[in-house]
């Protein structure tokens, strides 16, 4: 065997693998006879059927395994001891020649390899990342403090209907009723909105609840009937309101700081005046870091400066998704490929450089994150501790979601340490200068 390595350029290689029938005869002959040992052939005892019949049936086959299995081998083999860092897997050449395969001939192999870059640089405080201090304005806290009482408001009893009230009316037409009805305004369609804005109790509206309630699920609920039936029913319907909900903001008392913060936490207007600019600042702290962890980033991929086989990898990623996406498809989402790509290797460089790794406690605690948020975002805030791993087990059981876990572990430790180990460029900025950034 012979395995010949072209060098295309910096990035690109091709391998010219050589094999002889002497390479591949005996791994041939361990193949067909394990096909032999297997082999259920009337007339036969198991494992006894002549060899010339298990090469009829199953030469061609073995054959391919053998070649196919010294190819795999030596290929590795070669990339290790050449210290190839390999992008992807290597492909079939487009001039590889035809081959006849009869066991007793030699094959020739050709392959296009390709590899990614060395990177060097260097991660230290002279590099220099802006990171942003947003001011907590007046406008700020008042918008926050009204955000806060009105989150723990009630609904109470209304005169007339305002855009973010509801009604709570019966709905009927000649062929069909429904009694205590609520409308949310702001849910209804644009175009019939204002018909139930500025109505009290007593008023009728005539409605085509078709138009006014787009969403089909929405709308068999609101006239109780089974979704299937919605196109037997006479969309026009007369609303009596039978009263007006308002939603009332909580009072600022020591009662709704009880509820905010736990009992006695809060028991001053300067206090919660604090809690508010608490509140504020994390949010800020919170844009700060996502808004440092883009600009670090862009900082880093333009000084590593990643260069990438770009045309290999196109037909790497039209290859293993052969039945999937189309060339068309591949090429419309490359240059976000390409991004995605460049960082994991400068974020592996970096990790490596900083000494950081991601343990599986670290990806565990991030799927508990995760599926704890998911159910307070369904209403259940405290659920058992128990449940919770359940699920993070669960869920880490899908491999798409255990890389996407990892890598954001792997961002999160690297920002983290990069805000630590860069200079910060601290800039004081209002929050409407904030958002312009780019």
């Amino acid at each position: 065997m012979n395995i010949t390595k072209n060098q295309i350029d910096s990035l690109n290689y091709q391998l010219t693998v050589e094999i002889a029938a002497a390479d591949y005869a005996e791994p041939l002959r361990k193949r067909l006879n394990k096909y032999r040992n297997n082999a259920d052939i009337k007339g036969f005892r198991k494992g006894m059927a002549p060899m010339s019949l298990i090469q009829r049936a199953y030469g061609d086959q073995a054959l391919y395994e053998a070649v196919n299995g010294i190819i795999s081998e030596e290929i590795d083999k070669f990339i290790k001891e050449e210290n190839i860092r390999v992008v992807g897997e290597p492909l079939p050449a487009e001039e590889q020649p035809q081959l006849d395969w009869r066991a007793g001939n030699d094959f020739t192999f050709i392959f296009d390899i390709a590899q990614t870059p060395e990177l060097s640089f260097s991660v230290g405080k002279e590099d220099k990342i802006p990171y942003y201090e947003i001011n907590v304005t007046e406008a700020a806290k008042k918008q926050t403090r009204q955000n806060m009482l009105q989150q723990y408001g009630s609904l109470q009893e209304g005169e007339k209907s305002k855009e973010d009230d509801y009604i709570v009316a019966d709905i009927a037409n000649e062929s069909h009723s429904a009694e205590g009805v609520y409308v949310s305004i702001k849910n209804v369609a644009e175009a019939a909105r204002k018909k139930f804005i500025g109505v009290k109790a007593g008023d009728k509206i005539k409605v085509d609840v078709n138009k006014a309630f787009e969403n089909e699920t929405d709308r068999a609920s609101m006239l109780k009937v089974d979704k299937a039936k919605l196109a037997e029913l006479d969309p026009n319907f007369v609303f009596t309101v039978v009263n007006v909900k308002t939603f009332v903001a909580a009072e600022e008392n020591q009662e709704t700081w009880d509820k905010m913060f736990g009992e006695g936490v809060v028991t001053t207007e300067e206090q919660f005046e604090e809690k508010i600019v608490e509140r504020i600042k994390a949010g800020h702290d919170q844009q700060a870091r996502y808004r440092f962890s883009e600009d670090a980033r862009r900082h880093f991929l333009d000084k590593a400066a990643v260069e990438l086989p770009e045309a290999f990898l196109k037909r790497w990623l039209i290859h293993i998704n052969e039945g999937k996406f189309t060339a068309e498809q591949v090429e419309k989402e490359f240059d976000g490929f390409i991004a995605d790509f460049k960082w994991q290797l400068v974020r592996g460089y970096i990790m490596k450089q900083l000494d950081l790794k991601v343990t599986k406690d670290d990806i565990f605690e991030a799927a508990l994150n995760y599926v704890a948020y998911q159910y307070a975002m369904y209403g259940m805030p405290n659920m058992p501790h128990d449940l919770l791993e359940s699920a993070a087990k669960n869920m880490l059981e899908d491999e798409n979601q255990h890389r996407h876990l990892e890598e954001q572990c792997e961002d999160n430790k690297t920002f983290a340490a990069l805000r630590e180990a860069v200079t910060l460029q601290v800039k004081k900025i209002s929050e409407d200068k904030f958002r312009e950034l780019k």
